[in-house]
């Protein structure tokens, strides 16, 4: 059960963080009116908690 937990988690972070690198780089403009778009830092941010779910999807798997 934790294994499956740990993978969704880091499913979710892994998303979450692409979502951050593409709104922080200017790619994505979603929502229009969000404050994190075109502001390097959070495309910093989000390659950050991208890798902890990529992290926490290998330790799930790794079992």
């Amino acid at each position: 059960m934790a294994r499956a937990v740990t993978a969704i988690i880091g499913v979710l972070a892994l998303l979450m963080g692409l979502l951050w690198v593409g709104q922080g780089l200017g790619h994505i403009h979603w929502p229009a009116s969000s404050f994190m778009l075109d502001q390097r830092p959070w495309a910093v941010r989000g390659a950050v908690l991208a890798a902890v779910g990529l992290a926490a999807i290998w330790w799930s798997r790794r079992r």
